[in-house]
């Protein structure tokens, strides 16, 4: 029988889990705890699937203490351990229970929990599971949120096997139930409870399953064990993703690591979805709070990838085409042709409590889209989805002349309408991230030196397809125009002449220069609307000591008065700003500069699973011999996770050509040989095999 659940006091705001927090992930699912496995009520903790907080309470006790840590962290991206032993309790000493948690997350939650008793005598524990949930949205967990408590129902089996939880406001429902294998002997409030005796080498073991319910839409976890895929037919596209995956051949260990992590990474935040029939899959932003589409995230993550294949450029391209806007709507920041900045599923989203069912506060994305589309025809040659797609790419060129270009003066600019928007809508996003070099905040709005950069290769890239596949010579003549137009007026209007000659970050509302010297320049270079002769400029200033930290490019230079390490947009390292810039340097000729950013990042992952971060601190590598992390960076995040394999292509120079795969390797010395098989184009196979400057490109197939 159903029953209402008794109403708790408002919440202060969530603390963290602390630094040794684990997080598991599985396409739209994750679960954050503390290193105990447990999550504390209160905390930002829980398991969450498309954005709703299905678990806010999860924490095993031995006769009501907390269990100690010997070992824990996650095994799999799906997967993670924990080793504990009981605390020093009146009637049992220290560390005589040894507890194991197997945990697995993926359309729910699975957990084993296993006890073995060491101790001579036999005795009674009281295991307890205390469980609770919010069904809080994502945008809530981390800041105070209604409290939704009268409006949960409460269910449990009469035999203890399961405790359930149902929740709806409107058109929106959610429900919850823990399932236990075998059954506690009691329910206790909202816990689960074992009375256990156990005599000496004994062991116990109890599995709990967690199904969701979104909507009309049931989610049951599926059993598995450590180091098990997940069972995909060899059609799924996330499969023939990793399937397509070149093989990497390095005599360096780092290289591999580095490689095979990010590759593990990348499908664990796999978004699958299916348009017009057709099984798609894409990348999410990161863990924990980006597990969605993401347009300029889940762009450049497929832009760096492109190596391993083109099925996550196709979804990212269908997908975000699909969503493409149509009509106006200050709420949103909707214009008719642009792409979306991201998409939540959420309670609030849903009921238009916040406008992210999807919202459009973007600037950048659309050129994204068309660089990633123009991409895309390279390496695919791929005519029917280019010309199916025409009409969007016809669109989002108009956006920009026409929505985007809000005051006529040639520049995408941006400035929210919406009473929630972001004031900042470029990758630099945070409040304080576009600042003059004074440290005060621009008046909007803004005109961002990149978004030029990509609007530019954007005009250049559709007037490629426009000359091919399009067979339209007057749309491609037109397109160059432009894009020499914009590049002359770029030039005479960003180029800032002190301070040894640099682009300004903007635009600001009143049209003056932005002055603060950062790492966006390294996106002109990416962009190719530098001239040759100023590219030197930027290289020194990006690799001079007040860029350059030693593990990568700052955000902002070090003789900016807004400048700290540990903020934000204001002097991190960010390993997807690192791996842009290496490529804009790369194609510019500055080969050894891109590697010693490529290198640097390289060796940053050493200290951390070779995984990169969203984000490291700014500090000097001078003043530790490890990389600083940034406090709050998402772990994985797709981009950064894409970094490496971006490096990889540029230290080997792998362009798609007509007649296959072309190559200009510039490899470190400190990685000798690099071998990289399998690598497709154009529905062929190609093999690169290249130390230092020497390298060989031939057939696979």
């Amino acid at each position: 029988m159903g029953h209402r659940v008794s109403s708790g006091a408002s919440r202060d705001l969530p603390p963290e889990l602390g630094p040794d927090a684990v997080g598991v992930l599985e396409g739209r699912t994750f679960m954050f705890s503390d290193a105990a496995g447990n999550v504390p009520k209160g905390s930002i903790g829980g398991l969450v699937h498309d954005d709703t907080r299905f678990l806010n309470q999860w924490e095993l006790t031995i006769d009501d203490a907390p269990l100690m840590v010997l070992s824990s962290g996650t095994v799999d991206a799906y997967s993670a351990a924990f080793f504990l032993a009981n605390a020093d309790l009146p009637h049992l000493s220290a560390n005589r229970v040894g507890v194991r948690r197997q945990r697995f997350v993926g359309d729910g939650l699975y957990e084993r929990v296993e006890l073995r008793y060491f101790g001579i005598e036999p005795t009674s524990i009281r295991l307890r599971l205390a469980v609770g949930t919010d069904f809080a949205d994502l945008f809530e967990i981390k800041e105070s949120g209604r409290d939704r408590t009268p409006d949960i129902i409460r269910q449990d089996g009469p035999d203890g096997s399961a405790l359930g939880f149902h929740y709806r406001n409107g058109s929106y429902a959610a429900s919850v139930h823990i399932e236990a294998d075998p059954p506690a002997d009691l329910v206790d409030g909202d816990a689960l409870v074992w009375n256990l005796r156990l005599e000496r080498g004994q062991q116990w073991s109890c599995e709990l399953s967690v199904p969701l319910r979104c909507g009309e839409e049931d989610r049951r976890p599926v059993v598995r064990g450590f180091g098990e895929a997940f069972d995909h037919g060899p059609e799924d596209p996330s499969t023939r993703w990793a399937a397509e995956k070149p093989n990497l051949h390095a005599e360096t260990d780092l290289l591999r690591d580095v490689y095979h992590r990010s590759a593990i990474d990348l499908v664990s935040m796999r978004l699958e979805k299916t348009i017009a029939g057709e099984p798609v899959v894409l990348f999410s932003a990161g863990l924990p709070w980006f597990l969605t589409t993401f347009g300029r995230d889940t762009l450049i993550t497929a832009y760096q990838t492109m190596t391993c294949g083109s099925q996550v450029a196709r979804g990212a391209l269908i997908v975000l085409a699909r969503h493409q806007a149509r009509v106006f709507d200050d709420f949103t920041d909707q214009e008719p042709g642009k792409i979306l900045h991201e998409y939540r599923s959420g309670e609030l989203s849903q009921l238009g409590v916040k406008p992210y069912r999807p919202y459009y506060g973007a600037a950048d994305t659309t050129a994204l889209w068309l660089i990633l589309f123009s991409e895309y025809w390279r390496w695919t040659r791929d005519t029917e989805l280019v010309c199916r797609l025409r009409e969007n790419a016809e669109a989002a060129l108009r956006w920009i002349d026409r929505h985007g270009d809000r005051d006529g003066d040639g520049y995408v600019e941006y400035g929210t309408r919406s009473t929630q928007g972001l004031g900042n809508q470029c990758w630099r996003d945070s409040p304080d991230g576009v600042q003059y070099a004074d440290g005060t905040i621009p008046v909007l709005p803004i005109a961002t030196c990149e978004t030029q950069g990509y609007t530019f290769d954007a005009k250049l890239r559709m007037a490629e397809l426009a000359d091919g596949p399009w067979h339209d010579p007057s749309m491609a003549h037109r397109l160059r125009a432009e894009a020499a137009r914009l590049r002359e007026r770029f030039n005479r209007d960003y180029w800032i002449p002190e301070r040894g000659g640099y682009y300004a970050i903007g635009l600001d509302g009143d049209k003056r220069p932005i002055d603060s010297m950062t790492s966006n320049m390294g996106h002109l270079l990416w962009s190719g609307i530098v001239p040759d002769d100023r590219a030197g400029q930027v290289a020194r200033h990006l690799m001079s000591p007040e860029m350059f930290s030693g593990w990568g490019v700052r955000t902002l230079s070090t003789l900016d008065v807004g400048y700290n390490p540990i903020g934000y947009h204001v002097g991190t390292v960010w390993p997807h700003d690192n791996s842009i810039i290496a490529a804009g340097l790369a194609r510019y000729g500055y080969r050894e500069e891109a590697n010693r950013i490529a290198m640097a990042m390289l060796e940053a992952s050493r200290h951390s699973d070779h995984r990169l971060p969203e984000a490291l601190s700014g500090y000097d590598r001078s003043f530790g011999r490890q990389p600083v992390p940034y406090p709050t960076a998402c772990n994985p995040q797709a981009w950064a996770s894409g970094a490496p394999l971006l490096f990889l292509r540029t230290m080997l120079g792998l362009e798609p050509g007509e007649d296959g795969l072309l190559a200009d390797a510039h490899v470190p010395d400190d990685l000798g040989r690099i071998g990289l098989d399998h690598v497709p184009v154009a529905g062929r196979h190609w093999s690169v095999d290249a130390t230092g400057s020497d390298y060989r490109v031939s057939p696979a197939d």
